[in-house]
């Protein structure tokens, strides 16, 4: 008999009928963005992987994502810290396919808002808001994020602006105050206006001179 043959040559036909399966559907999916809270971007990725995987939707929602570029924070004492910025704060894209149930998965995680596409208007006579219809990203959009993601420069940070009240720490005109007047990162030095002799006078500075005021 050859039903001891047949059964593993069936499972091995449904297992590559799976994958083909998964592979069209990734295809198929789309790129949209999703509004969520403020500062909420990290747990909402976190979160809607989980529901994902209890809804048993990975075949329909294939990736998360938030894009991010390198950073370097420039700390008081002139060390640097290096570290990601969000692109789109407030936003995460998912990679998905459409369609009632991964609409209600994404659209009920906590702390998102809602997906970004076009208002439909309820009635002159409803109040509130309308039901927003989501509107996948232009190949030309994604493609641009993902290549700003990965080519970009690292991006120079510092805890200072015009206008902030600093003190010096060190070199010739240690514990003058002052006020910052240009910031360049690049170069890891500000300018900030001293008043030496009881005139302003500008003055450029190292990044670890110096320390804000609160």
């Amino acid at each position: 008999m050859t039903f001891a043959t047949d059964e593993p040559r069936n499972s091995t036909f449904q297992s590559e009928e799976t994958a083909e399966t998964a592979e069209a559907a990734s295809k198929e999916a789309r790129w949209y963005a999703v509004q969520v809270a403020s500062g909420c971007e990290k747990r909402v990725k976190t979160n809607l992987e989980q529901r994902i995987q209890t809804f048993d939707v990975a075949d329909k929602i294939v990736q998360v994502e938030i894009p991010q570029t390198p950073a370097v924070k420039i700390r008081k004492d002139g060390s640097r810290q290096h570290t990601e910025e969000k692109v789109f704060p407030g936003y995460v894209l998912v990679r998905m396919m459409m369609d009632d149930d991964t609409w209600q998965v994404v659209r009920n995680t906590s702390h998102v808002i809602n997906f970004v596409g076009a208002e439909q208007k309820r009635g002159s006579s409803s109040k509130g808001r309308g039901h927003v219809n989501p509107i996948p990203l232009s190949s030309s959009e994604v493609e641009r994020i993902f290549k700003q993601t990965s080519e970009q420069e690292p991006v120079l940070k510092i805890d200072m602006a015009t206008g902030d009240k600093i003190m010096v720490l060190s070199g010739p005109f240690k514990d003058f105050e002052g006020e910052v007047i240009e910031v360049s990162p690049e170069r890891s030095k500000l300018k900030a206006l001293l008043s030496i002799f009881g005139r302003d006078t500008p003055v450029e500075l190292e990044f670890n001179q110096v320390e804000k005021q609160s």
